[in-house]
C-alpha cells in the first residue's frame, strides 16, 4: 500500500506541473496567452463552433486513476486542444476505492471538483476539510498557493468527478475554498448557476468572469442560453444524454464550444445532464 500511495504522489507530480507553470507577473502571463490557442480574431464576428468529442479526449490509466483530458494535460498533449478561452482542463476522473492525489500544491487557479457518484475527501494547507457527493460542488481559489489532497473517501465504492481549471482574473489572492449543495431536483428543465463571479448570487463564488450551470433536463424540452457577456465563450459539456446545438450532434461526454454569439438553445433529445461554461476567451 505504501509503494502505491508512493506512485501516487509522483503521478501528482506531473499532473500538477501545468499549475505550478503559472506564474503571475507579466512576463509570464505574456508568454501563457502565447502558448494557449487563441480563438477570437480581432474584428471577426464569425461564429466560433468547437466540437470535441468524447471519444478525440486524451485518456491514462494509473490502476488507481482513470481519466479522460478534454485538453493538454500530463502526458497528453495536442496543440489543438490547449483550452477553450481562459477555460483550460477538464479531466473526467474515476478514483478508485481508498485511493486518490496526496498533497500536492496548486498556485494561481480557479479549480472547480464536481462528483458525480461517489464521495470525495479534501484537506488542504489552510485548515480547510470537506467531503462532496454527487449534487455538491466545490471551488479552490490557488491564489498565492495552497496544497492540498484528494481522496476516495469510501473504502469499497470508486469516485467519479470532474476536475475543471480556469485561469484567475486577480493574480496571488488569499487561498479560499468552498464547497455548496445544488439540489438535482431544482435542475429539472432549467439551469440552476452553480459558479458565478457575484458573491451574493447565492452561487460558489469565482475569481473570474466566469458562470457555471447544471440542468437535469428531460427528452423533448428546449434550454435556452443567453451570455451574460458578449465576449464570453460558452463551453458546453454533455455529461449524460443526447443533445442538439446548433445544428450539432452531441452524445456522452461530448461537448462543444461557442462564441460570437449572444445565446443559444439546446434541444434534449434523450433525458440529460448538462454542464455550461461560459467563460472570458482570452
Amino acid at each position: 500500500m505504501r509503494i502505491i500511495r508512493l506512485c501516487c504522489l509522483l503521478s501528482l507530480v506531473l499532473l500538477s506541473f501545468l499549475t505550478l507553470a503559472q506564474k503571475p507577473s507579466a512576463r509570464e502571463l505574456k508568454k501563457r496567452n502565447k502558448e494557449v490557442k487563441k480563438f477570437i480574431i480581432p474584428g471577426d464576428t464569425t461564429m466560433i463552433k468547437e466540437l470535441h468529442k468524447a471519444d478525440s479526449r486524451g485518456s491514462a490509466d494509473h490502476g488507481w486513476l482513470k481519466t479522460k483530458y478534454s485538453f493538454s494535460f500530463s502526458n497528453y498533449y495536442n496543440e489543438e486542444r490547449m483550452n477553450f478561452g481562459l477555460l483550460r482542463v477538464i479531466n473526467d476522473d474515476i478514483v478508485a476505492p481508498g485511493m486518490g492525489f496526496g498533497t500536492h500544491p496548486h498556485k494561481n487557479m480557479e479549480i472547480i471538483t464536481i462528483p458525480l457518484s461517489g464521495a470525495l475527501e479534501h484537506k488542504d494547507s489552510e485548515g480547510n476539510i470537506g467531503v462532496i457527493k454527487a449534487g455538491d460542488v466545490q471551488i479552490m481559489s490557488a491564489g498565492s498557493g495552497i496544497e492540498h489532497s484528494e481522496y476516495n473517501h469510501s473504502k469499497t465504492e470508486a469516485v467519479s468527478l470532474l476536475q475543471i481549471w480556469v485561469f484567475p482574473k486577480e493574480y496571488n489572492i488569499a487561498p479560499r475554498y468552498d464547497q455548496k449543495f445544488f439540489d438535482p431536483t431544482l435542475q429539472k428543465n432549467k439551469l440552476v448557476e452553480v459558479v458565478s463571479p457575484q458573491k451574493d448570487s447565492g452561487a460558489l463564488w469565482i475569481n473570474q468572469d466566469a458562470w457555471f450551470s447544471l440542468s437535469d433536463a428531460e427528452a423533448g424540452t428546449t434550454l435556452e442560453y443567453k451570455f451574460h457577456e458578449n465576449t464570453s465563450g460558452l463551453y458546453i459539456y454533455l455529461i449524460e444524454g443526447a443533445i442538439e446545438v446548433e445544428g450539432l450532434k452531441l452524445e456522452k461526454r461530448d461537448a462543444l464550444g461557442l462564441a460570437n454569439i449572444e445565446k443559444t438553445s439546446l434541444k434534449i433529445e434523450k433525458d440529460s445532464k448538462v454542464l455550461f461554461m461560459e467563460i472570458p476567451m482570452e
